[in-house]
């Protein structure tokens, strides 16, 4: 399912369009330099920020206007560092203080209402530190993957008028239920699918993958951080998260392979005033 987004932007039914996003602005100080790096000089073209985390007022306090959404973050999955909830909601916590490490743990005990409310609250505390907030996605796709949450995350894009990550077509196995066209029929405004680059390897590989992009708005996704001490000691996917970042900044990689697919560059914003304009 491709959506006519595209073409209400005033691409042509050709076009491919990417928008290049970096996860997890805010995660630690490894995370923020190395994405704020990516905005601002290489081909990253928006980021999303965990509003809960330990380095999350650190991303507030560098951040120039970048093209920032947040990253609804419901789970706390690494064993030696932790985060959890800024509302009182205690089905929202595991044993030892913090959000779940699991997906299927949130499933089985989180509260819709508390769910709603600590969502909400991280949109509004995102705006509160002066983000232009661009759109919304989830951390490890936990509301999106059952109905009572996604329809919070429906809930939450129409109130806010922000566009939204959703999972594509590729994934029904894990949906269960037609998103896609769940929120088409809500008006929610989405990319028409997500890529993500990490682990593929060579340059070959990532430059085969985006030659093969069908036309619409991919989201290419990233996680790229500095290489730290303190990255090495939380993230056992460390070395992923570096070389997403040397892939960006440190070597032409990425851009030669946007620019022999022949996409273009697109940012959340646009759709965003796609979505305020009604």
């Amino acid at each position: 399912m491709t959506s006519n987004f595209a073409d209400r932007l005033g691409y042509g039914p050709d076009e491919r369009i990417v928008i290049v996003n970096a996860d997890d602005l805010g995660l630690c100080h490894a995370a923020n330099v190395g994405i704020y790096d990516c905005l601002r000089t290489g081909t990253v073209t928006s980021a999303t920020l965990m509003v809960p985390c330990p380095w999350a007022r650190d991303a507030a306090a560098r951040y120039r206007g970048e093209d920032v959404g947040v990253h609804l973050t419901v789970n706390a999955e690494w064993e030696r560092y932790r985060w959890g909830p800024i509302t009182h909601s205690p089905s929202l916590l595991d044993g030892d203080g913090g959000f779940p490490r699991t997906i299927e743990d949130f499933w089985d005990h989180a509260d819709v209402d508390e769910v709603r409310r600590e969502c909400r609250a991280q949109i509004e505390r995102a705006i509160l530190w002066g983000f232009d907030v661009s759109h919304l996605d989830a951390h490890m796709s936990t509301l999106l993957l059952r109905p009572e949450f996604f329809d919070v995350y429906l809930e939450l894009a129409l109130d806010f008028g922000l566009p939204v990550r959703i999972a594509d077509d590729s994934r029904p196995d894990r949906l269960g239920f037609p998103a896609r066209e769940v929120a088409e029929d809500a008006g929610v405004v989405f990319v028409d699918r997500v890529l993500s680059v990490r682990r593929l390897g060579t340059p070959v590989t990532i430059g085969t993958r985006l030659a093969a992009l069908e036309p619409g708005i991919t989201e290419l996704r990233l996680h790229p951080a500095v290489d730290t001490p303190e990255l090495r000691a939380l993230a056992g996917d460390w070395e992923a998260r570096v070389d997403d970042h040397r892939l960006v900044c440190a070597d032409s990689t990425l851009a030669e392979a946007l620019e022999a697919a022949g996409v273009k560059l697109l940012g959340y914003r646009a759709l965003r005033d796609l979505v305020r304009r009604g």
